[in-house]
């Protein structure tokens, strides 16, 4: 069955609704598949001889497009359908951050270029990298990224990726951004630019007419927010793990953009700004469980809340939420509660079914 037929099958069965361009980027991510599960010649003995490098693999793919147009989807309609050993699904971020943890190690035992053991090590476990969201925003992933990809391409490794920008706009007004375009060409070179051309934002097409704050925390609450984490993601999640400033930062169940947390987990640790704007650049919608109601015993995580919803409002992030009482409710009394009347307006803004994440706003270098 080709990747069209899955996907007018999912069609048909109501999953998702049919979009001529994500049927488009799905027959050329077909002719990629069949050419992957393809029996490999091995070269010539005089090849073998004269060649230090492998056989040229197949070319890869740099899927990109707008928020919610389907990329995450199609990659993994695509993941699952290769049949082939050595194959890895992984988000950008996470995929980044282990690493920058390997070279870290490398660079402990002594090695005099700790990227070269890194880049064999994963060119030997992994044939097919999929790496999803693809986003540059910081300068130690800028610095070896594109010596990763030159040495994963060059060692026979077929890369897959999706990323809501162009490639030119990778790393715009980054620090050091001259450093970085060689990977811009690279991509250019080595890897087929294509564009998922769609302006339905599936995602908000999702949400449209559901609620997005439920209140009280009770079970009806419960199995509303499950109900739209599995439209998002069809109930698949993996963990993200994301660092800012040496300090670890895990999201425990991610997919496709979209990540799920409890409120004590994101707001009854110690975290800070940097740290929930990390998350909001990381992520496209948040399903936040368990928002308590406020007071003076609990001061310090409604702070934090605020914080939180502070970033994912200007960052464009739609928040959907499971809450004790409505906005207007959650802080009726004590030190805070007049300066969460913001918060609270804010929370009611985001539930606005014209409130979407299209337009994001980034620092310079983000």
């Amino acid at each position: 069955m080709t990747l069209v037929q899955r996907y007018s099958r999912m069609v048909s069965d109501g999953r998702i609704v049919d979009d001529p361009a994500q049927a488009r980027a799905l027959a050329r991510l077909d002719r990629l598949r069949a050419e992957l599960e393809a029996p490999r010649r091995a070269p010539g003995i005089l090849a073998r001889l004269f060649s230090a490098r492998p056989p040229p693999q197949e070319p890869g793919i740099y899927l990109h497009g707008g928020v919610g147009t389907g990329k995450s989807m199609l990659m993994d309609i695509f993941f699952e359908a290769v049949r082939m050993a050595r194959k890895r699904r992984v988000h950008f971020h996470a995929f980044m951050q282990e690493m920058h943890d390997a070279v870290h190690a490398q660079r402990q035992s002594g090695a005099r270029d700790a990227l070269l053991p890194v880049i064999g090590r994963t060119a030997r476990e992994t044939r097919l990298l999929c790496l999803d969201e693809v986003q540059v925003t910081d300068i130690a992933d800028a610095m070896i990224v594109g010596r990763l990809f030159e040495g994963f391409l060059d060692a026979g490794m077929t890369i897959v990726t999706t990323s809501n920008q162009r490639p030119g706009d990778l790393y715009r007004d980054g620090l050091n951004r001259k450093l970085f375009l060689p990977f811009i060409a690279l991509i250019g070179d080595r890897l087929d630019v294509l564009h998922l051309d769609s302006d339905t934002d599936h995602r908000q097409q999702h949400l449209r007419g559901e609620r997005r704050y439920f209140w009280p925390n009770d079970r009806a609450a419960d199995e509303a927010l499950d109900k739209i984490w599995n439209l998002l993601t069809g109930g698949i999640s993996e963990q993200l793990l994301l660092r800012n400033k040496g300090r670890d930062i895990l999201l425990p169940e991610f997919r496709n953009g979209v990540a799920r947390a409890d409120f004590s987990h994101l707001c009854g640790s110690a975290l800070g700004p940097g740290d929930y704007l990390v998350i909001a650049r990381s992520i496209r919608l948040l399903l936040l469980t368990g928002i308590p109601k406020f007071g003076d015993e609990n001061r310090d995580s409604a702070r934090r809340f605020v914080t939180l919803v502070d970033a994912l409002y200007d960052s464009r992030v739609p928040l959907v939420a499971s809450a004790a009482a409505a906005p207007e409710d959650l802080y009726p009394t004590g030190r805070g509660a007049f300066e969460f009347r913001r918060t609270a307006s804010r929370l009611a803004e985001m539930q606005r079914s014209d409130w979407c994440g299209g337009a994001r706003t980034r620092q310079p270098g983000a």
